[in-house]
């Protein structure tokens, strides 16, 4: 019995006064200086908007005829060389603008 108490004191004392913190941890770089893009749709149809690096294509919104939308880009940090492209939702036209460096504020492009 004595030995059954003193188990049980000791596990009561191991199981009390720990105190714990709990965080998110640091922010990763890229979420800290986020990279945007403003862009100017001045043609009569919507287009849909993508970041082009080491070849592979990345949507990045949908931007409505005849408008101005700011856009986050996600994935790509600051100093990143990038071909932006635009393709017409009807798929007609695409338009290109390629060796974009993008940094940590917002890059205006226009379209067409």
């Amino acid at each position: 019995m004595k030995a059954f108490v003193a188990v049980l004191a000791l596990a009561l004392a191991a199981c009390t006064g720990r105190q714990v913190e709990v965080g998110t941890g640091p922010e990763p770089a890229a979420a800290q200086a986020a990279v945007a893009l403003r862009v100017t749709n001045t043609l009569s149809m919507p287009v849909n908007v993508y970041v082009v690096r080491n070849g592979s294509e990345m949507f990045v919104r949908q931007i409505d005829a005849n408008s101005t939308q700011e856009v986050t880009v996600q994935g790509v940090e600051p100093g990143a060389t990038v071909t932006l492209r635009a393709r017409q939702v009807d798929g007609v036209r695409t338009y290109e603008r390629p060796n974009v460096t993008l940094g940590g504020g917002v890059y205006e492009w226009r379209v067409p």
